[in-house]
């Protein structure tokens, strides 16, 4: 067999075999972006952040289908198999390209669009509501106090109306806290914006990180396409080289 074919074969039918892998992969990565942003949806207005998670999803439900295609086309060498195989790649191809293209354009929107809804939905805070829960989440999963840091707090009617107290959630030991801004040894000092901006950013970069890799294997499986069946072709038309 041609080194060459032998090559691209093997590439395909690894390529293949890493489409269910890779399917299992990235819906894991999208569920995960999904689950990151959803458990902060109240500071987050602009939902088309989440564009990218979306083609991640919808790519890894046909990666498990066309998988088998490219497995059983290369095998048989099948030129029509191979070049469905091809346009499948190609399009999937597409897709990564333009979610990497999202998250970037996305990844620069994510502070102005937290500096704007923090600041709305912390205004909010009453004790009781929407607003209060995802406040006193946040600041309790992420340790933070405030959208710029704990002093943001005397901005607030919370603040001025409860004696000038910033809500229990700010405080490291709820047993023993004051809840007094001249008291900080006992809160949560960082702002909640910096950490929220740190761990989307963080997990955007590493769906896109996910993304580029598996781009990269697309494009040499596209490569191997082109090589099975040229080489295939040229053989079954019994061209021979003209030697002088």
């Amino acid at each position: 067999m041609d080194c060459g074919i032998f090559t691209s074969k093997t590439v395909l039918l690894f390529l293949s075999l890493v489409f269910w892998v890779a399917g299992a992969a990235l819906a894991y990565v999208g569920a995960y972006v999904i689950r990151s942003y959803d458990s902060f949806d109240s500071f987050i207005q602009d939902k088309y952040t989440l564009v990218p998670a979306a083609i991640i999803i919808g790519i890894s439900v046909v990666m498990f289908i066309f998988g088998l295609v490219g497995c059983c086309a290369t095998l048989r060498e099948s030129k029509v198999g191979l070049s469905f195989f091809f346009l499948i790649i190609m399009g999937m191809f597409a897709a990564e390209v333009a979610a990497l293209v999202f998250g970037f354009i996305y990844q620069g929107k994510i502070k102005a669009d937290l500096e704007r809804s923090m600041n709305d939905v912390f205004v909010k805070y009453d004790g009781q509501g929407a607003e209060t829960d995802a406040v006193d989440y946040l600041q309790v999963q992420l340790q933070c106090c405030g959208v710029m840091n704990y002093t943001s707090w005397s901005n607030t009617t919370w603040f001025s109306s409860h004696n000038n107290t910033v809500p229990a959630s700010c405080c490291k030991n709820s047993t023993v806290c004051t809840r007094r801004l001249d008291q900080p040894d006992q809160l949560n000092t960082q702002g909640c914006e910096v950490k929220l901006e740190r761990l989307l950013q963080g997990v955007l970069g590493y769906a896109m990180l996910v993304i580029l890799g598996f781009a990269i294997i697309k494009f040499f499986g596209m490569l191997s396409v082109c090589v099975i069946t040229c080489k295939t072709g040229s053989q079954r038309s019994g061209y021979q080289p003209l030697y002088a």
